[in-house]
Parts: structure tokens; C-alpha cells; sequence
């Protein structure tokens, strides 16, 4: 169950990551609102994860997934450049990801 919850903040983390940008600084009330609440369910469930994983396997898989997702996404939605290095590192994120949920002895 904790990896399930882990994934599930992994996720909110790209999605507050990527609500960031439509906050226009904390200006716009409804993003803001969105982010900040993505912000809070993120941590609570990361916290909860952490009570049964080692905290440097379920921060660092949630800040993977975040990165990679963030980066995904900044791609294919908001336009940022597409490169094959880019490209690259996110794959290694991923092993990354992969790797300390394989080592993780859960």
C-alpha cells in the first residue's frame, strides 16, 4: 500500500509542479487554490509512505516521478524544447526510480 500511495504523490507532485506555472505567481486564485491543496496531499501521502519505506527510497522515487512527469509534461503541454539529451536524462531518472524501488527491500 505504500507504493501505491508514493506513486499517487508522485503524481500530485507533477501536477502541483505543473499548476505552478498557471498560478501567475500565486495571482490567480482558482490555480493557486489547486496548487496549493496538490502541494499539501502530495506531502501528507509522501509522509505516509515513508512510514513503512526508507525515507531515502520514497523521497527520492517521489522526486523522480515529480521531475520526470514535470518534464514530460513541460514538453508535450507547455512547449518547452524537446531534445534527445532531455530525453537522455529523463530516462536515467527513471532508472533511477526503478533502481532504489528495487534495492528498497519492500
Amino acid at each position: 500500500m505504500a507504493w501505491v500511495l508514493l506513486i499517487v504523490a508522485g503524481l500530485l507532485e507533477v501536477g502541483w509542479s505543473i499548476g505552478m506555472k498557471y498560478t501567475d505567481g500565486f495571482t490567480r486564485p482558482l490555480p493557486s487554490v489547486l496548487t496549493g491543496a496538490g502541494i499539501v496531499a502530495s506531502m501528507v501521502l509522501l509522509s505516509y509512505a515513508a512510514r513503512s519505506l526508507p525515507i531515502g527510497t520514497a523521497y527520492g522515487v517521489w522526486v523522480g516521478i515529480g521531475a520526470a512527469g514535470a518534464a514530460i509534461l513541460g514538453m508535450a503541454v507547455l512547449g518547452e524544447p524537446m531534445t534527445a539529451a532531455r530525453i537522455f536524462f529523463i530516462c536515467l531518472l527513471l532508472v533511477s526510480v526503478v533502481g532504489l524501488k528495487a534495492t528498497s527491500g519492500h
